[in-house]
C-alpha cells in the first residue's frame, strides 16, 4: 500500500527495500511522511533523479513496517526529525542524515559518496 504521494519510486516491503539496495550500486532512500520537513526533500530528489543517472532514488513511508530497518539503523540513532535519508553504495550504508535538507546539502553528499 502506498503511503506517499510523490513521483519517486516508493518501496512497499522489506524485501523490495533489500532488493533495491542490493541491485543498484548507488542509492538514496528517503524515509518520511507527507509533511513540511519531508516534501522539500522529495522535490529535490525528483529533480536530482533526472540529473544523476548514476544514483537510484526511492522513498519509503516512515510508518510502513518495512521501514523498520531504516528507522532502527545504528546510523539513525539519535535522529530527532524526519525524513531519515539513507545513502547506500554496493549495499552498504555510506551516509545517513535527517530532517529537512537543501539541494546543496544533498548534492554535496551525492558528490562525496557517489561522484557526479
Amino acid at each position: 500500500m502506498k503511503f506517499l504521494r510523490t513521483n519517486l519510486h516508493e518501496i512497499e516491503s522489506a524485501e523490495e527495500l533489500q532488493k533495491f539496495i542490493n541491485e543498484n550500486e548507488n542509492t538514496m532512500v528517503c524515509c518520511g511522511r507527507m509533511g513540511p520537513m519531508c516534501l522539500p526533500v522529495y522535490d529535490i530528489m525528483e529533480e536530482l533523479e533526472e540529473e544523476r543517472t548514476n544514483v537510484k532514488f526511492a522513498v519509503i513511508g516512515f510508518d510502513n513496517p518495512a521501514a523498520a530497518s531504516i528507522r532502527n539503523a545504528p546510523e539513525c540513532r539519535g535522529f530527532m526529525g524526519i525524513p531519515f535519508n539513507m545513502y547506500y553504495k554496493n549495499g552498504k550504508v555510506v551516509q545517513a542524515t535527517s530532517s529537512i535538507q537543501s539541494m546543496q546539502q544533498l548534492t554535496s553528499i551525492l558528490d562525496a559518496k557517489f561522484g557526479n
